[in-house]
């Protein structure tokens, strides 16, 4: 997989994939399980996109905002 997910949509990504974990825990703890599973798995999946730095949807639509800054990496 070529990276495709970089500077500032990757802290974005990481930001609001932690923030819908958080919001995940509360609903499971209030008991709303249907909202937590949906809210935890849309965190999780943000989080893996920028910790691995590639998106399924950005490569089907051709979008990369990585910015090449001369060094093989």
């Amino acid at each position: 997989m070529e990276r495709n997910v970089g500077g500032l949509d990757r802290i974005a990504r990481g930001v609001l994939g932690i923030w819908l974990v958080a919001v995940a825990a509360a609903a499971y703890r209030n008991g709303k399980r249907s909202r937590a599973a949906i809210t935890g798995i849309a965190g999780l999946g943000l989080l893996q996109n920028a910790t691995t730095c590639f998106c399924g949807g950005n490569y089907l639509l051709g979008i990369d905002t990585t910015t090449d800054s001369g060094g093989d990496e």
